[in-house]
C-alpha cells in the first residue's frame, strides 16, 4: 500500500516533468543564451560571455565604438503595448456586455450563445488573418459595405496599417475575453440584485455596486489572457500591418532569423516575460488582498 505523500508525488510528477522539460528547460536556456555573444554568422558563441544584448536594448555602438542612445527598440515596445491595450480595452468593451447579455439568458439559450462564440476556434487563427486580409484590403467586402452605405467614396487603405492589426488583435482575442467574464457572471447570486433594487438601487448604481464588483476576477483574468498574447502576437501585425508596424514578437523573430542576432532575441524575449510577470504579480497581489479588504 503507498503512502499519502508517495501518492501525492506519483500523480504530480507527470507535471512537474512537463514543467520542467518545456518550460523550465527552455526558458534556462534562453537566459543562458541572452549572456553570450552572438556567432557571426548565427547562434551564439558559447563560454564568450556577454551583457551587450541587454545594453543594446538601450544603446548602440557609433563609429568610435561609443554606445548613443538608441530609442528604436523603445518604440516597439511602446507601440506593441498601446496595440495590445488598444485591444484589450475594446474587447472588454464588446466582451462585458456580451458576456452579461449571455448570462441573464436561460440554460439553453445560454449554452448556443457559447458555442457560437466558440465556433471561430473551429478554425486555424492563420486562415482567418488571411481572411481578414480579404476583407480590409482595398475593394474589398468592407470598403464595399461601407460605400453601399454612403460612408465614404473614397479607397479606405486599411490593410497594411496599425488599424489592421489592432481589428485583427480585437477580433483574434475577443473570446479569450468574454467567456472569463461570462463564467464570472454566471456564477453570480443574482439575488443580490434583486436585493439592491429592493433597497432603492437604480440600474446603474446595481451595476456599478453589485455587478462590476463580483465580475471583477473575471474581467481581470480576461484582460491578462488578451494582453498578454496580444503582446507576444507575430503574424496578425506580420500579415495584416505588412511588416510595416512591428511588435515585440517580430522584433523577437527578425533577431532570430534574419538579424542572426540570438542573444539579443533572448534578451528581448526575457524583456517582455519580466513585464508579463509584473503584471502577474499584480493580478496575485491586488486578489489576495480583496477577501479581507473589507474586514
Amino acid at each position: 500500500m503507498l503512502s499519502p505523500a508517495l501518492r501525492r508525488t506519483g500523480l504530480l510528477a507527470p507535471t512537474v516533468i512537463t514543467l520542467f522539460v518545456f518550460m523550465v528547460l527552455p526558458m534556462g536556456l534562453m537566459a543562458w543564451m541572452s549572456l553570450l555573444e552572438p556567432d557571426t554568422y548565427g547562434g551564439v558563441k558559447w563560454g564568450h560571455y556577454s551583457l551587450e544584448s541587454y545594453t543594446q536594448f538601450l544603446y548602440e555602438r557609433d563609429l568610435d565604438d561609443q554606445l548613443v542612445l538608441n530609442t528604436d527598440y523603445i518604440g516597439i515596445f511602446v507601440r506593441s503595448f498601446l496595440l495590445a491595450g488598444g485591444a484589450t480595452i475594446a474587447t472588454l468593451l464588446i466582451g462585458f456586455p456580451t458576456a452579461l447579455y449571455i448570462a441573464l439568458k436561460d440554460e439553453k439559450a445560454r449554452n448556443r450563445w457559447i458555442l457560437l462564440i466558440s465556433i471561430p476556434f473551429w478554425t486555424n487563427l492563420l486562415v482567418r488573418t488571411f481572411a481578414w486580409m480579404l476583407l480590409l484590403r482595398n475593394g474589398g467586402l468592407a470598403e464595399q459595405f461601407l460605400s453601399a452605405v454612403g460612408l465614404t467614396h473614397e479607397q479606405l487603405n486599411l490593410l497594411y496599417t496599425p488599424t489592421a492589426v489592432a481589428i485583427g488583435l480585437v477580433y483574434s482575442f475577443l473570446p479569450f475575453m468574454i467567456l472569463p467574464i461570462y463564467t464570472s457572471l454566471e456564477k453570480m447570486d443574482w439575488k443580490l440584485v434583486e436585493a439592491a433594487f429592493d433597497l432603492g438601487a437604480n440600474r446603474w448604481m446595481a451595476f456599478r455596486r453589485v455587478i462590476l464588483p463580483l465580475a471583477m476576477p473575471g474581467i481581470v483574468a480576461g484582460c491578462m489572457l488578451v494582453l498578454i498574447p496580444a503582446l507576444g502576437s507575430y503574424f496578425i501585425p506580420e500579415l495584416l500591418g505588412g511588416g510595416k508596424s512591428l511588435m515585440i514578437g517580430n522584433l523577437i523573430q527578425n533577431q532570430f532569423g534574419g538579424a542572426r542576432n540570438w542573444p539579443f532575441g533572448a534578451a528581448l524575449s526575457f524583456a517582455l516575460l519580466a513585464m508579463v510577470m509584473l503584471a502577474m504579480m499584480a493580478y496575485n497581489l491586488r486578489f489576495k488582498r480583496a477577501p479581507g479588504a473589507g474586514k
